[in-house]
C-alpha cells in the first residue's frame, strides 16, 4: 500500500509541477477564460487576520478550506477576480483544476479507493462493517436506519449501549461524521469509535462504565450519496455536497438562523450552497428527525454531540452566525461551559478550541441547530491535518493516528454527558 501511495504522490507531484510551469514563474495563471466560469482551483488569499476579513471572503461564494492568517480556497477564476477587485492578494497554488459543472453519472458507486488509499471504507464496505459489528456484539450493539440519502443510500446509525435492544433512561450521546462528502477521514473517525467501544467492552473498565452508564450513538456517514461520488471516478473529485440536483451543502441547509446573515449562500452553483429551503436535503431532514425523535417525555435524551469534518484541527463550538459569545438562547453560563468543555477536549488532542464564527460567519449549521432547538452540547471537530498539506486526502496510513488521537476528547465528551 505504502509503494502504491507513493507512486500516486509521484503522478501528483509531476501534475503540480506541470500546473506550475504552465502558470509561468509568477504563479499566477488561471484557467482559460472559456473555462473560468466552471474549472476550481486551488488559491491562497492573504491578509485575512480577522474573521470579519475571513466573512467576506467566505460570503463571495468560494469554497473555504482552511481559514487563518491566510485563507485557502477552491475558487473559478471569476471569483478570484472578484476578490482581488475587492482588495485582496490572491495567490494560485494549483493541483487540482477541476470542471464543477462536468456531466456527472447518476448514482456514483465506488469500487474502492483511489490507488494507495484502499484502508479508507467505501460505503459497501462501511456497511459491512456495521453489519459485522451488530452480529459480533449483539447484546451491546444494535444496527438501524435513521432514513435515505438522496440515492436511497441508508443512512446508517449504530447504538452502543449495556442493553442496546431497550431504550433505558440514560444520558444519550452523539457522534455524527462525512456532512461533506471529501472528508473521509471522518467516517474512519466513526468507525473507530464503534469499534473501540464494542471491542473494548468487558475488558476495559473505562469503556465499560462509558457504555453501562450511557447511550451512544453513532452515524458513520450523513452524506454518502456524496463520498462515494467523490471517489467513484478513481481519482478524488474535491466534492463537497450531497448529489441532489446542484448539491447541497449539507452543514448550511440546517433550519436555525438558515440564510440568515451572509454565512451561506443561494446560488446553486456555490459550495456553500444552503439548498432552496431548510431540510431541503433528506439526509439533514433525517437527522434533524431523529434528533427530534429523541425528545422522550418532553426532555431531550441527547445531551452531548460531535459532528467530524475535516481539516484544519479544530475544536469548534456555537454559534456560528454571530459573532457575538452570547446571543438568545445562550446564557454566559452556557457559554462558559461550552468553552470549558471545548477547550478540555482540545488539551487532548492539540486542537485549536474557539466559538466557530471566530472563523468566519456560518449560518444553518448542524451546531447552532443542536444547542438552539435541544440544549444539545454540540462541536465541530476538523480532524487532521492542520494545512493544506495533504489536505482533503491524507493517505490512509494516517488513519490510525488521527483517529486515536481522538480517543480521550471522545470520552470526556461522553463524560459530560452526565
Amino acid at each position: 500500500m505504502r509503494r502504491k501511495r507513493l507512486l500516486a504522490a509521484a503522478i501528483a507531484a509531476v501534475a503540480l509541477v506541470s500546473t506550475a510551469v504552465a502558470a509561468g514563474s509568477t504563479a499566477t495563471a488561471a484557467p482559460s477564460a472559456a473555462q473560468q466560469s466552471t474549472v476550481v482551483d486551488l488559491y491562497e488569499v492573504l491578509g485575512t487576520g480577522t474573521p470579519q476579513l475571513r466573512t467576506k471572503v467566505a460570503s463571495s461564494g468560494v469554497d473555504v478550506v482552511t481559514a487563518r492568517e491566510t485563507t485557502t480556497i477552491m475558487a473559478t477564476a471569476g471569483q478570484v477576480g472578484a476578490l482581488r477587485a475587492q482588495g485582496f492578494e490572491v495567490r494560485f497554488l494549483g493541483g487540482y483544476a477541476q470542471d464543477r459543472n462536468a456531466p456527472a453519472e447518476p448514482r456514483a458507486a465506488a469500487a474502492d479507493f483511489p490507488p494507495g488509499d484502499e484502508g479508507y471504507h467505501t460505503y459497501a464496505e462501511v456497511t459491512s462493517e456495521v453489519q459485522q459489528t451488530a452480529r459480533d456484539h449483539a447484546s451491546i450493539a444494535r444496527l438501524s436506519s435513521i432514513g435515505n440519502s438522496h440515492e436511497g443510500r441508508a443512512l446508517h446509525a449504530v447504538k452502543i449501549s449495556d442493553n442496546a435492544a431497550t431504550d433505558e433512561n440514560e444520558p444519550e450521546v452523539l457522534f455524527t461524521c462525512n456532512q461533506h462528502a471529501r472528508e473521509h477521514l471522518t467516517t474512519e473517525m466513526c468507525l473507530r469509535i464503534i469499534k473501540r467501544f464494542t471491542d473494548g467492552y468487558g475488558s476495559d473498565t473505562n469503556i465499560t462504565n462509558m457504555v453501562n452508564s450511557k447511550e451512544i450513538w453513532v452515524i458513520p456517514s450523513v452524506n454518502p450519496d456524496g463520498s462515494e461520488y467523490d471517489i467513484a471516478s478513481g481519482r478524488y473529485r474535491m466534492w463537497r455536497k450531497n448529489r441532489q440536483g446542484p448539491g447541497t451543502d449539507l452543514n448550511r441547509n440546517w433550519e436555525y438562523k438558515w440564510g440568515c446573515c451572509g454565512g451561506s449562500s443561494g446560488n446553486t452553483g456555490s459550495e456553500t450552497y444552503r439548498g432552496p429551503s431548510p431540510f431541503s436535503a433528506p439526509e439533514t431532514r433525517a437527522v434533524s428527525n431523529f434528533v427530534n425523535s429523541r425528545r422522550v417525555g418532553g426532555a431531550q435524551q441527547i445531551k452531548t454531540h460531535i459532528d467530524f469534518h475535516t481539516y484544519s484541527e479544530l475544536v469548534l463550538w456555537p454559534y456560528g452566525y454571530t459573532y457575538n459569545d452570547t446571543a438568545p438562547g445562550m446564557t454566559a453560563a452556557e457559554a462558559q461551559r461550552f468553552q470549558q468543555v471545548g477547550r478540555q477536549m482540545a488539551a487532548t488532542n492539540n486542537y485549536t478550541p474557539q466559538q466557530s464564527s471566530d472563523l468566519y460567519i456560518t449560518d444553518g449549521s448542524v451546531n447552532d441547530w443542536m444547542w438552539f432547538n435541544h440544549k444539545i452540547l454540540s462541536y465541530t471537530f476538523e480532524m487532521y491535518p492542520r494545512g493544506s498539506n495533504p489536505g482533503f486526502y491524507p493517505p490512509d496510513e494516517a488513519i490510525p493516528a488521527q483517529t486515536a488521537r481522538n480517543d480521550r476528547a471522545v470520552d470526556i465528551l461522553i463524560g459530560a454527558a452526565g
